[in-house]
């Protein structure tokens, strides 16, 4: 098989940092911290593993900023000033990643009302809207006071810095999967009447400014980029037109890349699962055909911005990864779950090694009919979501540990094992 020339192509920033190909390994969360939630061994391992597999770019899964306002218990957390144990391991894990030539991204991100309660039974949030999907996982948020705002700002920024001395290329602001700036971007969630919340420019005023501020705090050469979703996929909310609008000002703001993704908890797109509709995991021809899921947004953001583009979601083959690059203006390749099955993924689709990177897209389910993803019983449909993400979560241990994962685990044994691992994590919580 021939080489690729496209994804082997390197790609220069605005920042002027230059990635030495297309691929990015992008974000997943990895739930490897102690109930301190600092770095350790494994995060180390898995990044030295991941740096090894011939992508330009990785991009972390959740740092948050706020130790009570988790996505999930064994995340990592930057939340106030740092000891030298916590800087030292956070400093071998990005030294880890680079040791073959990637750069390291930090992603930064406050879970807000998606924290689960065993975490924070009251969670801050814009508004006093809670999650409606009906599993109990999810208490009622408090809505966030101007003081409360400027406090996550700064931790932001300070997080920013953080991760700048601790030898990491740049980071990546969460604005997508209903994450707190997404909530803060949607007016389904976002009910204020100040300066914060009502007119797309209120809405949007929280990132903006973090960006602003992160900017204010990094060396110019320190790359910042922000995820951003393409809609919410929810009637009234996020949409496409807002997502372009958006996009516009952060390239006015300094960004350096936008990530597409789509979707949130209510509704999540962005693992091509729609909690609505049983049927929706029949894909239109048109996604089965050029395989990213948000591809098709690409055009319309194009036409607004000229930064650098990610697209993460999908992408399987090499073909379809050229062709977003050659015919779709799109600047990066994310892949997830690829990675994760073969850390070398990136590798062999560069030097020519493989057409196609394999997954597990259609049968990690937890059974068929009633008990399937396409079940007529929502909770049914989200268990098979939850079994498919947690397979995915035992393969990232294993991968961390320094094995190779076990892909003779069912999705009904992962999914136990994910709640087990959930649990026990939020338990370990060390509160100070």
């Amino acid at each position: 098989m021939a080489q690729s020339t496209v994804l082997a192509q390197p790609l220069m920033l605005p920042c002027g940092a230059v990635l030495k190909n297309r691929i990015a390994k992008a974000a997943m969360t990895e739930g490897l911290a102690d109930g301190t939630n600092r770095a350790n061994e494994r995060f180390t391992t898995l990044y030295s593993r991941w740096g090894e597999g011939g992508a330009a770019l990785l991009i972390t899964g959740n740092v948050l900023i706020d130790r009570w306002h988790l996505e999930r218990g064994g995340n990592l957390a930057i939340d106030g000033e740092q000891g030298n144990e916590a800087l030292a391991a956070l400093a071998d894990m990005a030294s880890a990643a680079k040791a073959h030539g990637a750069h390291i991204w930090m992603q930064l991100n406050h879970a807000g009302r998606q924290t689960q309660k065993m975490i924070n039974p009251r969670p801050n949030a814009p508004s006093d809207v809670g999650l409606k999907m009906g599993n109990g996982r999810f208490g009622t948020p408090t809505p966030l006071s101007a003081e409360q705002i400027e406090t996550i700002i700064a931790g932001f920024a300070h997080a920013a810095k953080t991760a700048e001395q601790c030898g990491f290329d740049g980071v990546q602001v969460h604005a997508a999967h209903g994450y707190l700036m997404s909530q803060f971007l949607s007016p389904l969630s976002n009910r204020r009447d100040d300066e914060w919340g009502g007119s797309l420019e209120n809405r949007a005023r929280i990132l903006l400014t973090i960006v602003e501020r992160i900017r204010e705090t990094v060396a110019p050469g320190f790359a910042v980029a922000v995820k951003l979703n393409s809609a919410d996929f929810q009637r009234g909310g996020f949409s496409e037109d807002d997502s372009v609008t958006v996009a516009g000002w952060l390239a006015d703001a300094g960004v350096d890349m936008i990530e597409v993704s789509g979707g949130n908890y209510e509704q999540p797109r962005m693992i091509d699962f729609n909690r609505k509709d049983p049927l929706a995991a029949q894909k239109r021809e048109s996604t089965r055909r050029r395989e990213a899921y948000f591809l098709e947004f690409v055009p319309k953001l194009r036409a607004a911005v000229s930064i650098p583009v990610m697209v993460t979601g999908g992408f399987r083959s090499r073909d379809a990864m050229e062709a977003a690059i050659g015919d779709d203006g799109v600047d990066m390749i994310g892949l997830g779950r690829p990675l994760v099955l073969d850390p070398d993924g990136a590798a062999h689709l560069l030097e020519g090694m493989a057409e196609r990177l394999e997954s597990r897209d259609d049968d990690l389910v937890i059974g068929g009919g009633l008990l399937g993803p396409r079940s007529p019983i929502s909770f049914l449909r989200d268990l098979n979501a939850w079994a498919a993400l947690g397979w995915y979560y035992e393969h990232i241990y294993a991968l961390a540990d320094g094995k190779q994962p076990d892909r003779s685990l069912s999705a009904f044994r992962a999914l136990l094992a994910y709640d087990r691992t959930e649990g026990a994590a939020a338990r370990r919580l060390v509160r100070n």
